[in-house]
């Protein structure tokens, strides 16, 4: 096998790194912020969305294996961790679930079913974050 025909070595690499992840973040945000049935979703976010944009951007890259800047500039955090003091519920992970996958859909990566599998894993972590 040579290096051309070789898998890509990380999905941060398969996403198509930085840029596609960015895109997907950019995207996800703007519905947050104009979409209509995800109002609840938004009014849990502070007015100015720039900080978050930055902060998920690099988190959904270390968590797809590229650059651990967001680790270490946050120790000991993890999204779990980062959401407990969130009114996280059903509705708002869902909505959150489904503005990500709209994202990755629409700005993701040329590979519809890692997209696919991206945004499954995503919303599994958004419901796990859901309080009753």
């Amino acid at each position: 096998m040579n290096a051309e025909s070789a898998p890509p070595s990380t999905p941060y690499v398969a996403l198509g790194g930085s840029e596609v992840i960015g895109r997907i973040v950019d995207r996800f945000y703007d519905l947050m912020d104009t979409e209509p049935q995800y109002r609840p979703l938004r009014a849990m976010h502070a007015e100015d969305l720039t900080p978050m944009r930055v902060s998920l951007a690099g988190w959904l890259c270390a968590w797809a294996g590229g650059p651990r800047d967001w680790f270490e500039q946050n120790p000991g955090k993890c999204m779990m961790s980062a959401h407990r003091g969130l009114r996280v519920n059903h509705e708002t992970a869902t909505q959150w679930a489904d503005a990500i996958a709209r994202a990755v859909a629409e700005c993701g990566p040329a590979d519809q079913a890692l997209g696919k599998a991206m945004a499954e894993r995503l919303e599994l972590m958004a419901q796990a974050m859901a309080r009753p």
